[in-house]
């Protein structure tokens, strides 16, 4: 059995696309997962299962909530052990920053330094971004509804092919906590 963590993208920010919590449970425990929990209304779900892999769990609650809800709603799963990695690699001083300061972008498949290549790193300054395994950290030390650097990233030639979701660094700290074994 491992446990993983469900990322959906853009769900219940504004739109259309809302999905309670509850509901989001029930739907994955009737796929047969373990112990889902769930953190925040903005689309993390922790759970355990003893099959697949992370791209066949979230195709299948991607197929789930489609079938469901009558929209798509882009998932990435991550195990604990990705998870746990992502946070002791990030190259910035987390323990010396506001969790609002750092976030990190989920990508369902590993990006390079050429897809970014285009972003004048230096007309962003003090904002910072560095690549990780099919992740990016992101300073901003004004938070992300202010940053001009998270915007410019998230342009969508940047992440074309890609899935891309992006969490605060109090929720990267929650997930490896949600999915640390017990």
């Amino acid at each position: 059995m491992t446990t993983y963590a469900a990322l959906l993208r853009g769900i219940n920010v504004g739109g259309s696309k809302k999905i309670p919590m509850a509901d989001l449970r029930t739907l994955m425990e009737g796929l047969g997962h373990d112990g889902v929990r769930t953190y925040l209304q903005s689309g993390q779900a922790a759970f355990t299962t003893g099959r697949g892999d992370e791209d066949s769990l979230a195709a299948e609650l991607t197929r789930a909530i489609e079938q469901r809800y009558g929209f798509t709603v882009d998932v990435i799963v991550r195990d604990h052990a990705y998870l746990k990695a992502i946070a002791d690699a990030c190259p910035f001083p987390a323990a010396h920053l506001e969790p609002k300061q750092l976030h990190v972008t989920y990508f369902s498949a590993p990006v390079d330094e050429d897809r970014f290549a285009e972003i004048d790193r230096e007309a962003h300054l003090p904002e910072e971004f560095r690549l990780g395994d099919r992740a990016l950290y992101l300073y901003a030390p004004n938070g992300l509804g202010r940053s001009k650097l998270a915007e410019a990233l998230s342009r969508p030639r940047l992440t074309k092919g890609v899935i891309a979701t992006t969490r605060n660094w109090n929720t990267v700290l929650k997930l490896v906590e949600l999915t640390a074994p017990r």
